[in-house]
């Protein structure tokens, strides 16, 4: 039986609604449509870097006084290590850290940690004692990998460990040195910004980091 004109009529009525829905449907390139991963992420309330939007943490600065980012030794050539021209932020006062050229022409200890890492906790007290010990001779940094800024400043309070140290939520550095994905890692590197050791087992003591860098780069503490 042939369908009728008032059903064939029907049937084309919805086919132009079809194709009008098709043709006013967003695309991929709507400028309301993130356009890659890091965007979305940027939308959702986390920046590029990994870390959580940034907020007023004066309060929070001023209540764990930390020490200045460090800056390049007098005389220092521009880093030409794996950390040259990587940007993270300092956790004493938010301002952006070229890393490489800060740690550039002198010994140093990174210590990559975060604030709910319960052997960071333990380890972190006896890198301010050691860094106490060591004066010039070693730059002791520490580098926070977890989004959570804030909540670094408190435990840095809560310890009374006042090392300067970077916020580095993307885990840049770590990428950057090759340090697996473990926490706390100590990264040794010498004053040519190259990385003389990647450790991974926490410091149990002042002695044993003292330890570490003689062996690993030849300073006596």
């Amino acid at each position: 039986m042939r369908p009728s004109s008032a059903a064939r009529w029907s049937l084309a009525a919805l086919v132009v609604v079809i194709a009008l829905i098709v043709a006013i449907w967003p695309r991929d390139d709507d400028a309301s449509t993130p356009g890659s991963f890091a965007e979305y992420r940027d939308r959702a309330g986390t920046t590029a870097t990994g870390d959580a939007p940034e907020v007023d943490l004066g309060a929070e600065r001023a209540a764990a006084g930390l020490a200045e980012c460090p800056g390049p030794a007098t005389g220092a050539a521009e880093s030409t290590g794996p950390l040259a021209g990587l940007r993270v932020t300092c956790l004493a006062d938010g301002a952006p850290v070229d890393l490489g050229n800060a740690v550039a022409g002198r010994p140093v200890l990174l210590n990559l940690w975060a604030h709910w890492c319960a052997p960071c906790a333990e380890e972190l007290p006896y890198l301010q004692q050691y860094a106490e010990r060591a004066g010039d001779a070693v730059t002791v940094l520490t580098v926070h990998e977890d989004p959570q800024q804030g909540s670094a400043l408190a435990r840095l309070a809560d310890y009374g460990v006042r090392l300067p140290g970077v916020q580095d939520g993307g885990k840049s550095v770590a990428a950057a040195v090759g340090a697996p994905a473990v926490l706390p890692v100590s990264v040794l590197l010498d004053p040519s910004g190259a990385v003389a050791a990647v450790l991974t087992q926490p410091f149990r003591s002042v002695e044993e980091i003292a330890e570490a860098v003689r062996t690993r780069l030849g300073v006596t503490t």
